[in-house]
């Protein structure tokens, strides 16, 4: 019985030792991110930043690995597939883990079955903007104006069911207005558009539409964050505005696909904090208009879930339905 027990107990040592060797061996290779976005967008930026810093810290280069389209939803399988070692990351965004389930009927991924989250990186507000042709320089008032044209503004969004577009939605709900949507491909050919008058209004990033505020091809009317950018203080929050409570930005963040061990998502959680508190770093989300964070993998688990609930709500209020 003795020696049974002893065998029993040696294993057991042996595995976690094991365990314990190949977390500390970890990473031995490159590690690649997938980023279900074209190069250059939020997501991209982000993911280099970050990874470089992150392979720099830990040893091995973080490689980025664009695998762009159906709204994210290719490069999100990818990761979701992928062998849990903790070799394979995704960088997900409120689009591929919130919005996307909130209007497709189905996807081939499930935002936190096949997800191990392991940090919350940034949030980046949208901004408000209108023509400077109309006649209004607040959010109540361009709510007050709506309503004396019901179905009548225009407003463009980066495409159905994107979280721009149910940024309006949400806008609407909360003002109780209605708009006509037109969806581009991308918020850059919405902004254009709005500038050249053939919008009433649309979103963008502060960072994308700060030369057109200071020109004043635009009017920025509020910014979705909680509180006032540091970029651009003079704008007011949506919130303070005149549309109490409200909220729309982007956050992006870091996943492996389940299953990846417990002690690897730890220790790229540990990394990833550590280099988002990076001054160097900071500076660099300051100059993209976004909000570093860091947060732990249990933190990032209830962003999702409210932000799965919130936008599934205003889908089924407002009809939105993606093909």
């Amino acid at each position: 019985m003795c020696k049974r027990l002893f065998i029993i107990t040696a294993l057991v040592a042996a595995v976690f030792c094991g365990r314990d060797a190949w977390s500390q061996a970890y990473p031995a290779k490159p590690i690649r991110v997938v980023v279900p976005f074209s190069a250059g967008g939020g997501a991209d930026i982000f993911a280099r930043i970050v990874g470089k810093k992150m392979g720099e810290n830990m040893g091995q280069p973080f490689v980025t690995d664009n695998r762009a389209g159906a709204s994210g939803i290719i490069g999100c399988e990818i990761v979701a597939r992928a062998v849990p070692d903790g070799y394979t990351l995704l960088m997900g965004t409120t689009g591929t883990h919130t919005t996307n389930p909130a209007v497709y009927a189905k996807l081939p991924y499930d935002p936190l079955k096949d997800y191990a989250p392991v940090s919350l990186v940034a949030e980046s507000p949208f901004v408000l903007l209108v023509h400077p042709s109309l006649p209004v320089k607040s959010v109540k008032e361009l709510i007050a104006f709506a309503k004396t044209r019901p179905g009548q503004l225009t407003y463009g969004s980066s495409g159905i069911g994107s979280s721009s577009h149910l940024g309006f939605e949400l806008f609407n709900l909360m003002a109780g207005i209605k708009g006509v949507h037109v969806p581009y491909k991308g918020l850059a050919p919405a902004t254009s558009d709005t500038i050249a008058g053939q919008l009433i209004m649309t979103w963008n990033s502060i960072t994308a539409s700060a030369p057109y505020i200071r020109n004043k091809q635009l009017r920025a009317l509020g910014i979705g964050s909680a509180r006032r950018s540091a970029l651009m203080l003079d704008i007011p929050t949506i919130s303070e505005a005149g549309l109490q409570g409200y909220e729309l930005g982007s956050w992006y963040g870091i996943f492996t696909p389940a299953g990846t061990p417990p002690e690897i998502v730890r220790r790229l959680r540990s990394e990833a904090v550590k280099a988002i508190a990076d001054p160097g770093l900071k500076e660099q989300f300051a100059a993209l208009g976004a909000e570093p964070v860091g947060s732990t993998s249990e933190e990032f688990v209830e962003v999702l879930k409210r932000d799965i609930v919130k936008w599934a709500k205003v889908a089924r209020a407002a009809n939105v339905k993606a093909e």
